[in-house]
């Protein structure tokens, strides 16, 4: 029986469901989040910073995937999908489906079985810096022909992903990463012993946990009905639409993940450590990030794209600015934190097992570096959006490729004066010319109104991020007694200054007339 089309979304001047979602979202992510963490100190532990070689092999495939299936994928594939499940029966959405995925997939499994054969040359790209030491450089490779599989498998992960978000099923995508840290967890803990060489076993961990998120998620699209044998239809008129929009959103949603990989690249040619230092500061930058602006921007996509559709302008322009507001909110005082915190954090997290002193502190660097830019790396989430709910995925690209050639410049300039810092620092300026290029091309296209309400939200907001910078001034100490102290001090000290400087936060924010409904859209 064919699917009724659905009736357009009415104008309103809230966001509840937005909201309610996002949530969700962000306490799957947080889960996720706060697990992974408790992955990477554990991978600290056994490890410290000798897990160079396999941070590459991860970071490879993981960048093929944060590019085509999370990237350019996704935004090109949900826009296309909610208009045919708006405009086109139940029928034509099941064969787009089943199409997608049979090219997709076809596209993928060459992909790696290409790289697995190639497995030997890739970490002359990716880490050309390892080749002064073979030993490092050979087990890179063979690491890599362990782990690239996991791309397959992933991409197919995020296409499901894709499929439930854009019906409205939020919570199980965001889950689904929780069973790569459990997997990672799982491998280094109890696998590193049967292997010569232990990191064998995070490789081993990677894979399998790639194949779980795939099979985790097929029973919920198939309540969906949408469970269907793939077809490889190129030609396919939908096919050819998302591949269409997909190649230039290659550079235009994935920027920061080149910038990334470009900090490796350079990174692999400094002092031994520096990949993990980057890795480790990177993945508690992305703790806020991936928990609030990838969250809010998983969701405002498949709304964006319906009020594209119907043609809504300004429902269009109001939701955009919902989250705008939202990740100011968010981004300033967890940038703030991460800044000033950054020896603490590290400190308190990382400062176990293998992770010396002299790691701590090289990692706060490139933390201080990485949470400067929190603020872009959150708006280009939502901003992004933006073009790719309208189906416009030239003007992104045009931004990204202007970006990467700042941040390029920018790597060459700062990494002599701070090596692995000054690589973050250019991934985080380079970020802040992308949003605002973002930002200014919505505002052009008049996609993107201001609401009302801004300069008292400004103003709120201000005051409240400088209480929480006075706050934890006042409670930090001396950032060098953090590594005198034992475990339990520091993890006790660290939770009372993160539940005073929210409850501060929140509180000054409240005092000053926030409310819950303004957090749903309504004018401030």
């Amino acid at each position: 029986m064919a699917e009724q089309a659905q009736p357009p979304v009415p104008p309103a001047n809230k966001n509840p469901g937005l909201l309610r979602s996002s949530s969700i979202v962000s306490l799957m992510t947080l889960l996720s989040r706060v697990l992974g963490l408790i992955r990477d100190v554990v991978v600290a532990q056994y490890f410290g910073a000798r897990a160079d070689p396999f941070f590459v092999a991860f970071k490879i495939p993981n960048f093929f995937r944060r590019l085509f299936a999370e990237g350019a994928f996704s935004v090109a594939f949900v826009p296309v999908l909610s208009e045919y499940r708006r405009l086109r029966p139940l029928d034509e959405v099941r064969l787009l489906v089943a199409r997608v995925s049979g090219v997709l997939g076809s596209a993928l499994l060459a992909v790696t079985v290409a790289a697995i054969m190639l497995a030997d040359y890739l970490p002359w790209v990716f880490a050309p810096g390892f080749r002064s030491d073979p030993a490092k450089f050979a087990l890179t490779a063979d690491l890599l022909r362990i782990t690239f599989p996991y791309l397959l498998f992933i991409s197919l992960a995020a296409f499901a992903s894709s499929v439930l978000n854009s019906y409205g099923r939020f919570a199980v995508p965001a889950f689904t990463p929780v069973l790569l840290n459990v997997c990672l967890i799982i491998a280094t803990v109890y696998a590193t012993p049967l292997f010569e060489e232990p990191l064998f076993a995070l490789a081993w961990g990677v894979f399998f946990a790639g194949l779980v998120q795939m099979l985790f998620q097929l029973p919920f699209i198939a309540r969906l009905g949408l469970l269907v044998r793939p077809q490889y239809q190129p030609k396919d008129e939908g096919v050819r639409r998302i591949g269409g929009l997909m190649v230039p959103a290659l550079f235009g949603v994935s920027v920061s993940q080149i910038n990334l990989l470009l900090d490796t690249l350079l990174a692999s040619f400094l002092e031994p450590g520096s990949v993990s230092w980057l890795y480790y500061s990177d993945r508690l930058n992305n703790l806020p990030l991936g928990v609030f602006a990838i969250a809010i921007g998983v969701v405002i996509l498949p709304a964006l794209s319906g009020r594209h559709a119907a043609q809504e302008q300004d429902g269009f322009s109001r939701t955009l600015d919902w989250a705008v507001r939202l990740v100011l909110l968010i981004a300033v005082p967890a940038s703030l934190a991460l800044m000033v915190l950054a020896t603490p954090l590290m400190a308190t997290i990382f400062y176990y097992g293998e992770i010396t002193a002299y790691d701590v502190a090289q990692m706060s660097l490139s933390l201080q570096a990485y949470g400067a830019g929190l603020l872009a790396f959150m708006l280009i989430k939502v901003l992004a959006p933006g073009f790719y709910a309208r189906q416009d995925t030239k003007t992104p690209v045009k931004i990204g490729i202007q970006a990467m050639v700042v941040n390029m410049v920018l790597n060459l300039i700062l990494v002599f004066p701070f090596a692995h810092a000054g690589l973050a620092l250019a991934t985080s300026l380079s970020a802040y010319f992308n949003a605002y290029m973002l930002y200014r091309g919505l505002r052009k296209a008049g996609a993107y109104e201001h609401q009302n309400g801004w300069p008292k939200f400004l103003l709120t907001a201000l005051l409240a991020n400088s209480a929480l910078l006075a706050l934890i001034l006042l409670l930090m100490g001396p950032a060098a007694q953090w590594l005198d102290w034992s475990a339990v001090q520091r993890a006790g000290w660290m939770t009372v200054l993160v539940v005073s400087s929210v409850a501060l936060y929140a509180g000054v924010l409240v005092a000053a007339g926030l409310r819950l409904r303004h957090l749903r859209g309504e004018v401030f």
